[in-house]
C-alpha cells in the first residue's frame, strides 16, 4: 500500500513540474506580445513569431503532460487494488521506457541542438534567423531544466518501485508457502 502513496506523490510532483512548462509557455507568449507592441528594431520585431511559437510549444507540452498525469493519478488506486504486482510491474516498465527517452532526447539530442544553434549564430546575420535560433536555445534550456529535475525524481521513483516489487514478491511467496 505504501507504493500506491509513493506513486501518487510522484505523479503529483509531475503535475506540479508540468505547470512550469505552462508558466514558461505563457511567459514566452507575453514576451512575444511585448515585442509586437514595443519592438522598434528589426531584431525586436523578428522575435515576435519565434517567441510565440516557442510559447505555444511549451504550453502544448505542459497542458498535455498535466492532463496525462492527472488521469494517471485517478487510475492508480483502481489499478493497484486490482493487482498490486501487475501495477508495480507496469510502472517499472513505463519508468524504464521514460528513462530511455530522457537519455536519448533530453540528455543527448537537446544539448546537441543547443550547441548547433549556438554555432549557427556565428554564421547568420539576418534578424529572423538570429531571433529564431536564440529563442530555440531559450526554449530548449527551459525543457532541459524542467526535464532534468523530472529525471532525478523518476530515478528515485524507480528505486522505490524496485523495493516494492521485492516486497510484494516476498509477501506472495510467504503467502503461498503458508497455504501449502
Amino acid at each position: 500500500m505504501e507504493i500506491l502513496k509513493t506513486a501518487t506523490d510522484w505523479a503529483k510532483a509531475e503535475v506540479f513540474s508540468t505547470s512550469f512548462f505552462i508558466l514558461f509557455g505563457a511567459i514566452f507568449v507575453v514576451v512575444s506580445i511585448g515585442f509586437w507592441q514595443l519592438g522598434k528594431t528589426d531584431l525586436a520585431k523578428a522575435y515576435i513569431v519565434p517567441t510565440l511559437v516557442a510559447g505555444a510549444i511549451l504550453l502544448t507540452i505542459g497542458i498535455g503532460l498535466f492532463f496525462t498525469n492527472i488521469s494517471r493519478i485517478s487510475n492508480f488506486t483502481d489499478d493497484y487494488n486490482q493487482d498490486a504486482s501487475a501495477f508495480v510491474q507496469l510502472e517499472i516498465d513505463r519508468v524504464d521506457k521514460t528513462l530511455k527517452e530522457y537519455k536519448t532526447v533530453v540528455f543527448k539530442a537537446i544539448p546537441l541542438i543547443i550547441a548547433s544553434c549556438a554555432l549557427l549564430i556565428l554564421f547568420v546575420n539576418a534578424p529572423i534567423w538570429r531571433a529564431s535560433i536564440i529563442t530555440s536555445i531559450a526554449m530548449l534550456i527551459v525543457i532541459l531544466l524542467i526535464d532534468g529535475t523530472a529525471h532525478a525524481r523518476i530515478e528515485v521513483y524507480k528505486e522505490q518501485l524496485a523495493v516494492a516489487k521485492t516486497s510484494i514478491t516476498k509477501t506472495y511467496t510467504q503467502h503461498t508457502q503458508v497455504k501449502d
